[in-house]
């Protein structure tokens, strides 16, 4: 049997003293960590259907996401720091491997104790192969990482992707390692040709990225507002002192066979057919400003039945405006102005406003005041998805264009939700068409894959590696896509969960399980939705707390939203940008949005991941209580 350790003869007394402590410490933590021991088996035998259900080669994962579920669910802070005391492992990195980790800290206690520890089975996942797992299990899904960095780059594609080979070429020898195609915009014609411009850049290059389609999914997002008209306006380009550095340039066409500008132009003008008829360089249209005034375009060049048309002067336009055709001060036609563009002027909210949400088909309008300014009738918008009206309720949060107006729903008569607004800046916040909704508190029984999401996964099957399921909130979405997947016979396919609702972060253990029934599969941490939903002041620690449960269930991450944006859009990034693109090492994926600058940005992303790849791993944390460990249940 094992000797523990004796205290030196000096110090006499004081040294037995603070033995018999220690030992009693010792004893201490061996009691509490057999008892976390066996809770972890105790969870396992407890959950053995969902075990069964995993995948062969998922089996262990499964076992070891439940051990770890286990031991989040006990607060450990302060058994931390007295195994610190001791010098030995805190279990502040037993994500992948938990019991192993438990076990190895016994040994270590009953050593310093003198006993021997009992005789154990193996654990399911040895400390050497968790990590190694997680790794294994990155690259079946997302590829081999690079020679000097671990973290995957993924890159969301622009339209221009379709149509500029050269961008995609650019992008894939910048560090992209994954091809992202958005479904909730363009079209399958143009995400085929997408796929296309990357295998002929692949084969001049030499060089390889899979090709992730995140589908859509059943997105809340406000719908149209009613336009207040139609309406156009120009003016010339001044510089600081008001001087005319450009005259305006503007397309004069046709309204009846109208033609494509012939070059970059600032406003294109329909007017009748005749009234360009007799038209020569050098003539002026006249046209009746909706100010009360007249303004006149100087016609430039003629393209076949078209003008370009040089403005002087701000004009703005109403759709049927009178215009008249001078040469010098001889009139030679008139006519009129028009189809001009719908002008929709979005809705200015402020706090303590009201807002009605309704169905789909009927426009939103602004509020309607009275001659003294008293609200009538409070601003509407559409809302594009009727599961809202039918599972929302009083009291509950929603919240419009990613967190930046918010409120709280006061009733929900008449298939229509009365909404007080309580978050927006001091002078309001404009909310427009196709922004986001999320409503936090309320259980949306709807299913993550939508009809529109199956259409576009049955054209691009044939042509990806991944699929993006987006708004998972239960493990029944997973399960749904598994069948849909092999209905189409892409059952060879990858996947990805995008957890970016309080119901996915909240069921995210049984969503995990679900996942290890088909691998390979990864988690992609949605930010900005998740923000919105769960609370910005919150998104830290439940970004980690999904880490910290992929890494338990050895399944990889995708880092995502906002990373580096302004840089993709500026050129320049934030010095909280690069901070926040440094932790995405963390991650076996980061995720770019597009941008002007987009290949720049996925140069200096590869860049920061692969400077940090030899300073972070992961974090040591200190092992509170998690909320979710109990999400097996």
């Amino acid at each position: 049997m094992p000797r523990p350790i004796q205290p030196a003869a000096e110090n006499g007394g004081e040294s037995r003293v603070a033995a018999r402590t220690q030992l009693r410490l010792i004893e201490q933590l061996i009691v509490a960590l057999e008892a976390l021991r066996a809770r972890a088996l105790a969870l396992e035998a407890e959950r053995a259907e969902h075990i069964d259900a995993a995948h062969p080669e998922r089996r262990a994962s499964a076992r070891n996401l439940t051990h770890y579920l286990a031991l989040r669910q006990s607060d450990i802070r302060r058994l931390q720091v007295d195994l610190a005391r001791l010098g030995l492992s805190r279990l502040a990195r037993s994500e992948a491997h938990t019991l192993a980790s438990l076990d190895a800290v016994l040994a270590a206690l009953h050593a310093l104790a003198g006993s021997k520890p009992a005789r154990r089975a193996r654990p399911p996942v040895a400390i050497r192969s968790g990590e190694k797992l997680l790794d294994a299990h990155a690259r079946e899904l997302l590829g081999a990482p690079p020679a000097d960095r671990a973290t995957r780059i993924m890159v969301t594609m622009p339209t221009e992707a379709a149509t500029d080979p050269a961008l995609v070429k650019a992008m894939l020898q910048a560090g992209m390692n994954v091809m992202r195609i958005n479904c909730a915009h363009d079209d399958a014609e143009a995400w085929l040709a997408m796929i296309a411009n990357l295998r002929a850049a692949e084969r001049e290059t030499g060089l390889t990225a899979r090709v992730y389609a995140d589908l859509a999914g059943p997105k809340l997002r406000t719908g149209a507002i009613r336009p207040i008209g139609r309406k156009l306006d120009f003016k010339p380009l001044r510089d600081a002192w008001g001087r005319i550095q450009r005259p305006a340039r503007v397309w004069v066409t046709p309204r009846g066979q109208p033609e494509n500008p012939a070059e970059a132009v600032d406003a294109v003008l329909p007017v009748d057919a005749e009234v360009l008829r007799e038209a020569r360089p050098g003539d002026s249209l006249a046209l009746e400003d909706s100010r009360g005034s007249q303004r006149d375009i100087v016609l430039a060049e003629a393209h076949g039945a078209s003008w370009l048309a040089h403005a002087h002067r701000h004009v703005y336009l109403r759709d049927g405006a009178g215009c008249a055709l001078y040469r010098d001060v001889i009139q030679l036609a008139k006519g009129t102005v028009g189809p001009l563009p719908e002008v929709v002027e979005p809705l200015v909210l402020k706090r303590g406003d009201r807002l009605v949400v309704t169905p789909d088909d009927r426009p939103g309008e602004p509020a309607l005041l009275d001659e003294e300014g008293e609200v009538v009738r409070p601003a509407s918008i559409p809302c594009t998805l009727d599961a809202v009206f039918e599972h929302a309720r009083a009291g509950q949060a929603i919240w419009f264009d990613d967190g930046k107006i918010g409120g709280y729903i006061l009733s929900t008569r008449n298939r229509a939700l009365l909404v007080e607004i309580t978050q927006a800046p001091p002078n309001g916040a404009k909310l427009r068409a196709e922004k986001g909704i999320n409503l936090p508190d309320t259980d949306l029984d709807i299913p993550s894959l939508s009809a529109k999401d199956r259409q576009d996964l049955a054209a691009l099957a044939p042509h990806i590696d991944i699929v993006g399921l987006s708004f998972v909130r239960q493990h029944s979405d997973v399960l749904a896509l598994h069948e849909e997947l092999d209905r189409l016979g892409a059952s060879h396919l990858h996947y990805v969960l995008k957890i970016e609702t309080r119901q996915g972060f909240e069921n995210l253990p049984r969503i995990l399980m679900a996942c290890l029934r088909r691998p390979p599969a990864g988690v992609m941490v949605a930010r900005g939705d998740l923000a919105v939903e769960i609370g910005f002041e919150r998104l830290a620690e439940v970004q980690e707390e999904i880490l910290w449960l992929c890494e338990a269930a050895h399944v990889p991450v995708i880092w995502a939203t906002q990373v580096l944006e302004g840089m993709a859009r500026r050129g320049v990034p934030s010095r909280a940008e690069v901070s926040d693109a440094a932790f995405g090492v963390r991650a076996e994926c980061v995720m770019l949005n597009k941008g002007p600058y987009i290949v720049d940005t996925v140069r200096f992303l590869a860049n920061v991941l692969t400077r940090m790849a030899g300073h972070n791993r992961k974090r040591r944390p200190m092992l509170r209580r998690l909320a979710v460990s109990g999400g097996l249940g």
